[in-house]
């Protein structure tokens, strides 16, 4: 069985975070495993609090996982404090760790800020540099590309401003647009688009830790880094069209979706 960490932080509301991380790779029949790097009060409205874990702990927490199951691919989503990103970039580089996802997350999907000024600044620095593949969704991209992003062309160069930026690949997520939902990806000096049909369901929260966890996932199985893609949106797809609504916001996606 393929092992997955994901170094995440915990939503309260099961919908996005380290749950649907779990719920993604579960799904993907795989063995899941995870680094906490903060707790959230939030639910499909919003987010009401966090509680951040220190970096000694994040520390604790990858020294046992690295230790004993040796995961086989790694994602990352919401690291809200610079000390705790400085912590996982010299744990991952200790254990040479491979397939490493990161999803860049600095507001949640409801718009909620979840990353400071100073931690924006060494993730930059230090954890996207170490990225197999990063997952920006526009607003993003705006940040590390410097530019605003409207259409298609914009995501074209924003993508090789960004992936000219940093060693790994970058994959440029174009749900924010009015547009079917296509992402495109830059890797190794070239782009390549991938079109899904857009899904009428307002129920997207978690959708950005979905997406990325179930990249992890392929790239674990040994996929080349287009068909993890391929096979994620896919995922993602099948699980919007599910249209399971819970709560009285977006509520989650539905995890029992299986491929």
């Amino acid at each position: 069985m393929k092992k997955v960490l994901t170094i995440a932080g915990s939503d309260s509301s099961g919908g996005a975070g380290i749950q649907a991380d779990i719920k993604t790779i579960t799904a993907h029949k795989m063995y899941a495993m995870s680094a906490i790097t903060a707790l959230t009060a939030q639910n499909t409205l919003g987010v009401s609090g966090i509680m951040e874990v220190t970096p000694s702990f994040v520390a604790a927490q990858l020294d046992c996982i690295f230790t004993d199951i040796y995961p086989d691919a790694v994602k990352i989503g919401m690291v809200s404090s610079g000390d705790i990103i400085k912590t996982i970039v010299e744990k991952l580089a200790q254990y040479k760790a491979a397939n490493i996802v990161v999803d860049p997350v600095m507001v949640s999907t409801s718009g909620s800020k979840l990353l400071s000024d100073t931690a924006k600044d060494v993730l930059i620095e230090a954890l996207l540099p170490i990225a197999t593949v990063m997952t920006p969704n526009i607003p993003e991209a705006e940040v590390l590309c410097g530019f605003a992003i409207k259409d298609e062309d914009g995501m074209v160069r924003a993508a090789q401003a960004i992936g000219e930026r940093f060693p790994g690949a970058v994959l440029v997520k174009g749900g924010h647009l009015v547009n079917d939902a296509v992402d495109l990806l830059y890797a190794d000096g070239t782009l390549q688009w991938f079109s899904a049909e857009r899904v009428n369901n307002p129920n997207t929260h978690g959708t950005g830790c979905t997406l990325s966890s179930a990249i992890a996932c392929n790239l674990a199985a040994g996929h080349s880094l287009a068909d993890a893609i391929k096979n994620a949106k896919a995922y993602l797809t099948g699980a919007l069209k599910v249209m399971l609504d819970l709560g009285q916001g977006a509520g989650p996606l539905d995890h029992t979706y299986r491929l």
